[in-house]
């Protein structure tokens, strides 16, 4: 059997088990488990075992577990939330204030909860009824809490881009400070959609009388509660910038830095430690399976020879790198369609990275590409699965084409960006560069 032929066939044995509706982290071991049965025999099984134990205890994915408890224990302990309260307060009658509002949230409970599907359908449960009897216009409720997962994929700290990092051997502590400008970019480009759009069109975001704040209580609250929580993140991001810690120690700091706040506020009590430290060890029990799958799967696609047949009928292709590269964008758009993030980068990385190493080009760059396509796919319609989430947490009166109308400006907003990271690679890149 020819490479391209193995190749096919073991995409779609793969495809096959992950539709059938078992987990991903099952679905991959599955397949690894006949993968190896059939090339390498019964003998392979002991190679299988040594790969995944190894594949979870590199010191590079460390800081997965510790960023999800750093996350964790500011949902738990309500931190998170009496943040969100002051960025509110400081609002005032800014146009679409509910769906600037509703961009800041997501992004936190986005970086909490590690799953952009999870998130939308949390927010659009607590905020769509809010925004909708505030008059809001269906996209504006629904479009935001859609587009939110691309700044918690990115902006730093970012769990997902530790795990795209492992599975494609990029420098996690690049990838994380390369995500800073291009983050800012998509929220830069997502708050002017938004509020340009109110100010043209008030009636799509009624302005709504709301409880004065004197400037000295929100000064107040803001040094007291709002700034020491920013302090985390500029801790952890200038500790990896800087060179003072590698990308698992920074992790570590934000971590223990989280606990004493939480204490400092009087927050850390045994409930709150209990449900905190569940909740972390149940997703990284997830996503630590999930590495261990892919990584398999990698080992399978070398051992097999597919690997090496593809990156050089690819590099011998007369045509331009770049529309390589379009090209692998593209079909991870596709899969995005019916698949969740971490699921894509364990088909597609295993494959793309060797290409896009053999052709010269930047891997943080690449990632921070992937990063955003992979948002992308989840909201395109018809099939992406953040619309069908929206349908189903969204009101009565919501139909399908409501979904798709709100989805789209933020669609166009990430391609932007995507069009303009691609040209423009420093805007992922400079950061990283100039890294101690």
């Amino acid at each position: 059997m020819d490479w391209g032929t193995t190749l096919l066939l073991m995409l779609a044995v793969l495809m096959v088990i992950l539709l059938s509706g078992i987990p991903v982290a099952f679905a991959f071991l599955l397949f690894n488990l006949l993968g190896i049965f059939y090339f390498m025999g019964p003998n392979g099984l002991n190679v299988l075992s040594v790969s995944l134990f190894s594949s979870i205890s590199m010191f590079a994915i460390a800081p997965v577990p510790l960023f999800i408890f750093m996350g964790t224990i500011m949902f738990h302990s309500g931190m998170a939330k009496r943040v969100i309260d002051i960025i509110d307060g400081w609002m005032g009658r800014m146009p679409g204030r509910l769906s600037v509002l509703t961009l800041v949230s997501g992004t936190i409970f986005s970086t909490l909860s590690g799953s952009t599907i999870a998130t939308a359908g949390t927010l659009g449960t607590l905020l769509i009824p809010e925004m909708r009897n505030r008059g809001y216009h269906k996209s504006m409720a629904i479009g935001p809490i859609m587009g939110v997962g691309g700044l918690a994929m990115i902006i730093p700290p970012s769990a997902l881009a530790v795990v795209l990092g492992s599975l494609g051997k990029i420098s996690i502590g690049k990838l994380l400070i390369g995500g800073i400008l291009p983050g800012l970019l998509i929220a830069a480009l997502y708050l002017t959609y938004i509020i340009g759009r109110c100010y043209l069109q008030p009636s799509v975001a009624p302005i709504y009388v709301v409880d004065r704040t004197s400037l000295s209580k929100k000064i107040i609250d803001t040094a007291k509660y709002a700034l020491p929580m920013l302090s985390i993140i500029v801790a952890v991001l200038g500790s990896i910038f800087s060179g003072v810690a590698t990308p698992t120690e920074a992790a570590a700091l934000g971590a223990v830095t989280s606990l004493i706040l939480c204490a400092f506020y009087g927050k850390l009590n045994l409930k709150t430690l209990r449900d905190a430290s569940i909740s972390a060890v149940e997703i990284t029990a997830m996503v630590f399976m999930i590495i261990a799958g892919s990584i398999a799967f990698s080992q399978i696609l070398a051992f097999s020879g597919v690997s090496r047949e593809l990156i050089e009928v690819i590099t011998k292709l007369e045509v331009s790198p770049f529309l390589i590269l379009l090209g692998m964008l593209f079909t991870t758009l596709i899969l995005g369609t019916f698949m969740e993030q971490i699921a894509i980068m364990m088909i597609t990385l295993p494959v793309y990275m060797p290409v896009i190493r053999a052709f010269g080009f930047d891997d943080v760059w690449f990632g921070i590409l992937m990063l955003i396509n992979i948002e992308i796919a989840l909201t395109t319609p018809p099939f992406g699965m953040l619309c069908f989430v929206m349908k189903g947490v969204a009101p009565k009166d919501t139909t399908m084409t409501d979904v798709y109308k709100a989805a789209i400006p933020f669609i166009i907003c990430d391609i932007i960006a995507i069009a303009l990271i691609i040209p423009f690679p420093s805007i992922v890149t400079f950061l990283p560069n100039i890294m101690y």
